[in-house]
């Protein structure tokens, strides 16, 4: 799943039962930080996991702010709350100074002792698995400015060298010493530029650095795949798409229904089966504002749920609700009610999220671009019919298991909402249709993507079992 839920119920790194070791991976931390949230973060995490599963000795390298003390309590400390022992203004601005004169040598990293003389339970769900965990501090936003003022790629030592390190982001690093891959996910600020809020110059020299320094690219779509080829003229044979899986824990995608209806209606006041529901960042790639130009032309009696926070251009993509045009009456015992026919939801914790997904009559996700589309693939594993877009990645994932409609076109997708609401028969079809498109990304069909991906890219000596 997504956010910083995802992962809950998976087993600790303690508990995994792993093959004979292959070698050493080592994963970059950048979206996997206690506060993040992103589907980039449950790439990450499962990545993490795969790792552990295949056997390869699995390290994580963090960049968080903490400070790089001497004392392994304190680092401990620190890398739950990166603000303990926060320097003074004048402190803080000398060290900004240093690091500035001194990164072209390169920054050091430090290991994090997990003695569990801090009590770490609240973040387990969101941690990934580990054998080991590093931090330098500040990592990656010193190497986003040390590129722009030394247009390279800053180096980490530190630490031992791995057999493979795997960045999940196109980041200006690099680990000396080692073969280095990067994941690309998708080129969204040069393909659809108007959607982002990137320096499109900057990130686009960047994603040049990396494709010429990268021992391979690894992506999670031909779409993706096609676009590094043609954008950069790469070549193909360099980059290898792994897809992503999709997991959610038992304990929440086969809960009774009725416990479902319940925390549904509980918690949402939402009837079961009986709404549309979008999840996702509320920005312009989602196509939030032709969502609900769609939904309200389409009269359908459900509401429309809209759960995710804002990000930048949220007003211009929720104008329609701010104009009051999204409200009904209703009577109900001879009284009238005012009741809005789009329902915003900024978060939802994960076992919640789970069933507000499988409480919903579709989701409806006509995202303008993806490099997978995440959100489609975990609603048709929990049998909820899919309403989404035929364009980038997404008729990859969804085969023909969904209703695809062009995301530009607010009459089609209007269109597609009432045909799902009055279509029992179509319901039943597309979630049938789902799951077994779902199955196809699973978590042993990734990781045998890994394992084959690693192998070839593995020193010899590393890949013995």
């Amino acid at each position: 799943m997504r956010g910083d839920e995802n992962g809950a119920g998976a087993p600790a790194p303690s508990m995994l039962s792993r093959p004979a070791r292959r070698g050493t991976v080592m994963i970059d931390g950048y979206n996997l930080a206690l506060e993040a949230g992103t589907g980039v973060a449950t790439y990450a995490r499962n990545l993490s996991f795969a790792c552990g599963e295949l056997g390869y000795r699995t390290e994580i390298l963090y960049g968080t702010r903490a400070a790089p003390s001497t004392d392994p309590l304190l680092r401990e400390i620190a890398f739950f709350d990166p603000n303990a022992g926060s320097p003074s203004f004048l402190l803080e601005l000398s060290r900004r100074l240093v690091q500035l004169c001194t990164s072209p040598m390169g920054i050091r990293a430090r290991d994090v002792p997990m003695s569990g003389k801090v009590i770490s339970r609240a973040f387990q769900s969101r941690m990934p698995h580990y054998d080991r965990i590093w931090n330098a501090p500040e990592l990656f936003s010193r190497s986003y400015w040390h590129f722009r003022a030394y247009k390279h790629f800053l180096t980490v030592g530190g630490v031992p060298r791995p057999d493979l390190m795997h960045w999940t982001y196109p980041l200006p690093i690099r680990l000396p010493g080692t073969r280095n891959i990067y994941t690309l996910h998708d080129l969204v600020p040069l393909r659809l530029p108007f959607t982002t809020l990137d320096n499109k110059k900057f990130y686009k020299r960047m994603i040049q650095g990396v494709l010429q320094r990268a021992d391979h690219i690894v992506t999670v779509s031909e779409s993706s795949k096609r676009d590094i080829v043609e954008l950069f003229d790469y070549p193909e044979e360099k980059i290898t798409n792994t897809y992503q899986a999709v997991s959610i824990p038992a304990k929440y995608a086969e809960k009774p229904d009725d416990l479902v209806r319940e925390e549904v209606e509980g918690a949402f006041g939402l009837t079961y089966k009986g709404y549309f529901l979008f999840f996702g960042a509320i920005e312009p790639k989602k196509n939030i504002s032709r969502l609900i130009e769609a939904y309200l032309a389409s009269q359908v009696d459900e509401p429309l749920v809209l759960l995710g926070k804002t990000a930048w251009k949220a007003g211009e993509e929720l104008r329609f609700l701010n104009e009051g045009s999204n409200r009904y009456l209703e009577q109900l015992d001879n009284l009238t009610f005012v009741r809005d026919r789009v329902r915003r939801f900024d978060y939802a914790p994960f076992p919640l999220l789970v069933s507000l997904i499988r409480g919903a009559k579709a989701l409806v996700f006509p995202s303008l671009y993806e490099g997978f589309g995440l959100p489609v693939l975990e609603a048709m594993s929990l049998g909820t019919p899919v309403i989404t877009s035929n364009t980038a990645s997404i008729p990859e994932v969804a085969g023909d298991a969904a209703l695809l409609v062009d995301p530009y076109d607010p009459r089609a997708i209007a269109n597609a909402i009432k045909t799902v609401s009055s279509d029992a028969e179509l319901r039943g079809v597309l979630s049938g249709r789902g799951r077994a498109q779902a199955a196809l990304f699973s978590e042993s069909r990734y990781r045998d993507r890994l394992a084959a991906l690693y192998a070839q890219l593995m020193p010899e000596d590393a890949n013995v079992s």
